[in-house]
């Protein structure tokens, strides 16, 4: 399929990337579901797949999709269980689980920069093609700032 038909039949995807967010001392709660639907209602973002893992004090691991959670916190989530696909492998989670810390959980989170649709299609109908992309994270951009003001800048 071609740039052109995939503009054409509506199949252009927005980058995709993945979070992994960590809550030590097994202290998940859901609280940030809402906020997911929200990015999701706004066509920010679409939640494409979504793993919990949860490491107890002694090291044994659970590994659950949302859809699995049960409780207050698979209420929260349930929305996003109707829609997620496994994406993510076996191994890359358990490959996460292996770095958590003992009596810590995260969420696993794979998501379409959806925002991001229509200036790829744009792109592709102008011929233009991605040379290269990258992500910054906001805390590295934190810490340059405050030294260029401390140098008198910015």
């Amino acid at each position: 399929m071609t740039d052109a038909d995939l503009v054409k039949s509506g199949q252009v995807m927005g980058p995709v990337d993945y979070v992994i967010v960590g809550f030590p001392g097994n202290k998940f709660s859901g609280e940030i579901a809402p906020e997911l639907a929200n990015l999701e209602k706004k066509g920010i973002i679409r939640v494409i797949d979504l793993v919990f893992v949860l490491k107890n004090e002694t090291g044994k691991v659970l590994i659950t999709e949302a859809k699995n959670l049960g409780g207050d916190t698979g209420d929260a989530f349930s929305r996003f269980a109707e829609n997620a696909s496994e994406w993510f492998s076996l191994d890359d989670i358990e490959a996460i689980a292996e770095e958590l810390p003992i009596n810590s959980s995260a969420g696993i989170i794979l998501y379409e920069n959806t925002w991001a649709v229509h200036f790829k299609e744009a792109v592709l109908n102008s011929k233009g093609v991605l040379l290269d992309q990258g992500r910054i994270p906001a805390e590295i951009i934190s810490s340059v700032m405050q030294g260029k003001i401390k140098q008198g800048g910015v």
